[in-house]
């Protein structure tokens, strides 16, 4: 099958409802390759490592949630930025990124997505003020100390988490936001839930954790995030016919 590329960027944006978000990046189309879409790569960052795999593959489309031209970032062409837009440009493959929009989509968003990994039950959003907001609060499969709780992560994402809190205490109510977003733990300690997981943590978020007597799991910004745009994917193989390899290039962070 072969599909155009500007009837899979309408049905994109779309489905994500790009024009809700205020983003960091530009959403879409990054780097423009071949018109014509058949093979697509997806995976978490168009790192050299993803673009030289979508060439092994023969792809002419990588599909990410981490892309390229982010705000405050330095504009030139140089160094490892000259190096990837020249491996795009030289195989004609296009780029397309999605980044809030597919943190937020309820159904292949990141956020949607690690809810199903670690069977919890969404109830709403993290930030109720902000219907554009992604995060979300919910409850656990069950009961579990903090313990068994960090026990099921790393079963499921197969990585350990860090946790931080007594492992004894019971957690049932949660807030969760996948990648870089320790700095919405406030929102889940205003929220009143148990416990907020996400992909980082810093300094100042062990302390707000500690004092306000609130779990904090950090799980992994990479492995947090690895499923949202491999649902993406599935669904457009199902829904256009395209071939679509999800490539997974470990991040340890």
């Amino acid at each position: 099958m072969m599909l155009n590329r500007r009837e899979l960027l309408k049905h994109l944006d779309a489905l994500l409802q790009t024009n809700r978000f205020r983003d960091y990046c530009p959403n879409g189309l990054q780097v423009a390759g071949r018109e014509h879409i058949s093979r697509i790569v997806t995976g978490v960052t168009a790192s050299q490592a993803l673009i030289d795999q979508a060439i092994a593959l023969g792809a002419d489309t990588i599909l990410v949630h981490h892309g390229y031209f982010w705000r405050g970032e330095d504009e030139r062409v140089i160094g490892m930025k000259k190096e990837r837009l020249k491996a795009l440009l030289t195989h004609d493959i296009n780029l397309i990124a999605y980044h809030l929009p597919l943190d937020a989509h309820p159904v292949y968003g990141n956020n949607a997505q690690l809810a199903d990994i670690l069977n919890l039950q969404t109830d709403g959003l993290l930030n109720e003020a902000d219907p554009y907001s992604v995060g979300n609060i919910g409850r656990l499969p069950k009961p579990m100390t903090a313990k068994e709780f960090s026990d099921w992560i790393a079963d499921a994402l197969q990585r350990e988490p860090l946790h931080i809190g007594e492992e004894t205490d019971v957690i049932e109510t949660i807030g969760w936001c996948t990648g870089g977003a320790q700095g919405y733990l406030q929102l889940a300690v205003d929220a009143g839930v148990d416990a907020f997981l996400t992909g980082e943590i810093n300094e100042p978020a062990v302390h707000l954790a500690r004092e306000t007597g609130t779990h904090f799991f950090s799980a992994g910004h990479h492995a947090t995030e690895r499923y949202g745009v491999k649902a993406l994917g599935e669904y457009l193989a199902g829904e256009f016919g395209v071939t679509v390899d999800f490539v997974d290039i470990d991040n340890p962070v």
